[in-house]
């Protein structure tokens, strides 16, 4: 069985994050964020958790651009607040982008994979719906949400 996990790094302190993946023998974090580099990211921009993750975890770290929402999506998000509609437009997107043909499952039972994202709970996160498109297509797949 192939496990993807996923974590959001708001409302955790860089210890607790770094140790929930230590905990879970997390083997490469896949940076989910359409902005990485936010100034609201603190110990997660992308620059700096790169080298926390190789120097703290001894893990990996790759950005996948292709698996963040577009600046209008969110944009439509922060306004409308419609879970429901966003949803729609995210998994459409993933469809229209053809991830899964790109992906090697291979790979992703080689690692121990863990999708970030900055939302604190995945309920209302596309990590989540990234994660759960993965686990639709392939099956035989555990979602494991990192969150204490």
């Amino acid at each position: 069985m192939t496990q993807i996990f996923t974590i959001g790094f708001t409302r955790k302190t860089a210890q607790a994050f770094f140790e929930l993946l230590a905990k879970n023998r997390v083997t490469v974090v896949v940076d989910v964020r359409l902005r990485p580099d936010s100034q609201l990211a603190g110990f997660a921009k992308a620059r700096d958790l790169a080298y926390f993750l190789r120097a703290i975890n001894i893990c990996d770290y790759v950005h996948k651009l292709e698996f963040a929402p577009t600046a209008a999506m969110l944009d439509a998000y922060r306004a409308d607040k419609d879970w429901a509609a966003y949803t729609r437009a995210f998994t459409a997107l993933l469809d229209e982008r053809a991830i899964m043909a790109a992906l090697d499952r291979a790979w992703w039972d080689a690692n121990r994979a863990c999708l970030l994202c900055s939302e604190h709970e995945p309920d209302q996160c596309h990590r989540r719906l990234v994660a759960e498109h993965i686990a639709a297509a392939w099956g035989n797949v555990e979602v494991v949400h990192l969150m204490k």
